[in-house]
């Protein structure tokens, strides 16, 4: 036992001593971020385009597909050419890209300003979330293309009817984003808001409706891409200007060129709709994913 004691001893001033000479610094641990890290992917990206490309030109001129059906890269590209300086389907380009943009402007508009307060008010209200939750629900999972021939019916062949359609695609992603933010709101924030003396618009307006937008612009970025998807049914009805009604006149007459420099047209300006929303989002809530 006193062996025991003695070698107990021993060992901790031997311990003491080292620790003394030489002290243990504490290890600072770097924490990484979850998920892909962040960095620039402009050149993976456009690595990616050159390879599709590259792809493409491959099954074009290997013969495995007609030329008919698949055209190559420089044939769509001289059509291309050739619609901007001549037009096509009776209007020039700027003709069509105008007619469409108009048309997907003003249906953003009335979804935004409709949209945003409703599903503010559905998350804050139980009595609107009552009234206006079964219509939403009951024609959000519907394709467009469902309820396109009673917009013809109501609302005629005219421009009223291809926005109506559009915005109708558009309303339910931006009221359901918009109750989403809120009911992802921290109680925390609400009631820390309250402890110190806020009422019930400045708690809207500096805690609710911040804490929300993150959300509200992302719905507003899937209702682009939901109008974008659907411009070309609206404009099949009797159009005569517009990206999709040129693409599917081009269609009728096997121009297989002139779809692909539709198509193109239609991924350009919902790009350029996608990064106008980043550099928004950028603005507005800088805040977003740092947290």
């Amino acid at each position: 036992m006193t062996n025991l004691v003695a070698t107990r001893g021993f060992i901790n001033s031997y311990s003491g001593c080292e620790s003394a000479a030489d002290p243990v610094r504490p290890k600072v641990v770097e924490m990484r971020p979850f998920g892909a890290r962040p960095g620039a992917t402009a050149t993976i990206s456009a690595a990616t385009g050159v390879v599709i490309l590259m792809l493409w030109w491959l099954v074009a001129h290997s013969g495995m597909v007609a030329q008919l059906f698949l055209p190559t890269p420089a044939e769509v590209l001289a059509s291309a050419i050739s619609i901007f300086q001549e037009g096509y389907a009776n209007g020039t380009l700027w003709e069509h890209v105008r007619a469409s943009l108009t048309r997907i402007l003003a249906a953003l508009v009335i979804a935004v300003v409709l949209g945003i307060p409703m599903g503010l008010l559905m998350a804050m209200n139980r009595w609107a979330k009552g009234i206006f939750d079964t219509p939403i629900e009951f024609y959000w999972p519907l394709p467009p293309l469902a309820y396109l021939p009673l917009m013809i019916i109501w609302l005629g062949i005219g421009e009223t009817s291809k926005i109506a359609l559009l915005t109708l695609a558009m309303l339910a992603p931006i009221v359901l984003s918009a109750q989403a933010g809120v009911r992802s709101l921290p109680i925390e924030r609400v009631n820390a808001a309250l402890s110190l003396g806020a009422n019930r618009w400045q708690l809207f307006c500096e805690i609710v409706f911040p804490s929300a937008l993150p959300e509200i612009l992302t719905g507003v970025r899937i209702a682009l891409g939901v109008g974008w998807g659907t411009l070309v049914a609206a404009e099949l009805i009797a159009s005569t200007r517009g990206i999709g009604y040129m693409t599917m006149s081009a269609s009728h007459f096997l121009a297989t060129d002139a779809v692909f420099v539709g198509i193109g047209v239609i991924a350009l300006c919902a790009f350029g709709f996608s990064m106008l929303m980043r550099l928004l989002e950028r603005i507005l809530v800088p805040w977003k994913g740092k947290s």
